[in-house]
């Protein structure tokens, strides 16, 4: 009797989810999954040690939950001794093991990735059907569609649009409250205390044990530590870390959200990220479980509105500016910064106390709240001058939520500035006066946040001046700038002097520093 054709679904590391579009429709019968750990993309950066346990443990859990859901799944493990390394390899391995007469597959999330997609039809004589991902709330056509009508591609109107489309924190057409965003509720510092909400912790189990064995003997020259591993590895626990943070920490999230604590690294953020950008959790069913804990009058509309911001509004913007800008934009680089990074980007050895605890937690968890991103490591970046596509892969490595798609925009655009101001309308420059007030950092920094200058004044201080002098030329008539430079106006030149100089002194010892490393 001749067998039934088969239908090869290969399914990619961050596509951990049951619902997935290239699984829709498929007869398990006749259907071959195919989950492929390869070298090439743990390699292509150096990814933190624990991004790379993080992914292949939930692959590893995720394919034992198809199988017991009824799929037959052929699964190419990273050390695998036939393994060519490569998805279009181990996908031309699988149709010759296979001999399928199709291959279904839900679009890839990164172009780099995407274009091995668009070649397998070619290179495999049958037909290749790339489904679109519909984990997400707006599609590539919906978000070129909204750009093409704007001269500038704020978030904010587009994030009124998700709100509409999903009908989240609305009273018919209008946004629930009277208001669409209540950022500027959600600023306040904090301070540390007994009571603070803690996220779940994992232990590992023999899976994960496995997996953490085989990363710290590949990977030992990557960044990171192994040793605090607790993460989440199955939709089950991430589904309790999503239940822990609405119970616990949700209601203080939209008040502290910008706060940074020493030895806090988790605060009242939901630890979510990687859940969700894995797969392992649905973004709007998260959204709505926020919803409905407000409108039971559980939580405040200044913590539900942030939340449920970041999610529709900023995660679905920056997929769609990553789209629709190409593969160029990660080259980008409108104020022609060019310094490299320092070193202490890997070690977390500094005297700046601020960057020693964010990137220290960072190699520590693989993790830092989004203001630590963007206002100390981020901001220290943009002054300084670092080249922004080092930047941009020093995220991309260091963060276990970081996929190109959801961190490139967020590092080139928003924090470093490079494209211009296409995501951000103005640079995210700031002294060390931002960080003294979100945060209890200065206290304990060997550098004094109130001097501007001299050896022991924070380096933040006379950074900052020096980055709105430099870049005068293209920054001077953005509206938002205005202030800074009239402030730098009424300086004496003395002063001004003074400021270049000991920025001058700084940045030499920077690049001094890095001659040497």
């Amino acid at each position: 009797m001749e067998l039934p054709p088969l239908t090869l679904i290969p399914i990619l590391g961050d596509q951990l989810s049951l619902g997935l579009s290239s699984l829709r429709g498929a007869d398990p019968a006749t259907a071959r999954l195919l989950m492929m750990e390869v070298a090439d993309e743990t390699t292509y950066v150096r990814h933190h040690k624990q991004k790379i346990a993080f992914i292949l443990s939930a692959m590893r859990h995720h394919a034992a939950l198809l199988r017991d859901q009824g799929w037959t799944v052929d699964y190419v493990a990273l050390d695998d001794p036939d393994s060519t390394g490569s998805f279009t390899g181990e996908v031309a391995r699988a149709v010759g093991r296979h001999d399928p007469a199709r291959i279904v597959v839900t679009e890839a999330g990164e172009w780099r990735v995407r274009a091995m997609l668009d070649a397998w039809e070619t290179l495999f004589g049958i037909p290749v059907e790339i489904r679109s991902d519909d984990r997400f709330i707006a599609t590539h056509a919906e978000f070129a569609t909204w750009a093409e009508e704007r001269k500038q591609l704020r978030m904010e109107y587009f994030y009124r649009d998700m709100r509409r489309k999903t009908g989240l924190l609305m009273d018919g057409k209008d946004p629930v409250g009277g208001q669409w965003n209540f950022d500027h509720d959600n600023r306040k510092p904090a301070k540390a205390d007994l009571l603070m909400p803690r996220p779940l912790r994992f232990p590992p189990d023999a899976i994960t044990q496995a997996v953490l064995a085989l990363v710290a003997e590949r990977f030992a020259d990557h960044p990171g530590s192994l040793d605090s591993f607790a993460w989440a590895v199955t939709a089950h626990d991430a589904e309790r870390q999503q239940k822990q943070f609405l119970d616990h920490a949700l209601a203080g999230f939209g008040d502290y959200q910008d706060a940074m604590l020493t030895g806090e690294p988790s605060l009242w953020h939901s630890l979510l990220s990687p859940y969700l950008n894995a797969g392992l959790l649905d973004p709007l069913a998260l959204c709505r479980a926020v919803e409905e804990r407000y409108r039971a009058g559980k939580v405040p509309i200044n913590t539900a509105e942030g939340f449920i911001r970041q999610i529709i509004g900023w995660r679905e913007y920056v997929r769609g500016i990553y789209w629709r800008e190409g593969p160029d934009y990660a080259h980008r680089n409108v104020l022609d910064a060019k310094r490299a990074l320092p070193a202490f980007y890997w070690t977390g050895e500094t005297d700046m106390h601020c960057l020693a605890e964010s990137i220290g937690q960072t190699l520590e968890n693989a993790h830092a709240h989004h203001i630590q991103r963007l206002m100390v490591t981020g901001t220290f970046a943009l002054l300084i001058g670092a080249d922004p596509h080092a930047v941009h892969l020093w995220y991309l490595e260091i963060y276990i939520d970081a996929y190109e798609w959801v961190e490139l925009p967020n590092t080139l655009g928003m924090s470093q500035f490079a494209d211009g101001g296409l995501l951000g309308s103005k640079p995210y420059a700031a002294s060390g006066a931002y960080i003294n007030k979100m945060s209890d950092y200065c206290k304990s920094c060997r550098y004094d946040v109130r001097q501007r200058t001299g050896p022991d004044a924070c380096p933040f201080n006379a950074l900052y001046w020096d980055f709105v002098v430099r870049h005068e030329d293209t920054l001077a008539r953005n509206p938002r700038m205005a202030m800074p430079y009239r402030t730098w106006a009424k300086m004496d030149e003395a002063t001004q002097s003074e400021i270049r100089d000991s920025a001058k002194a700084f940045l030499d010892r920077l690049d001094a520093a890095a001659e040497a490393y």
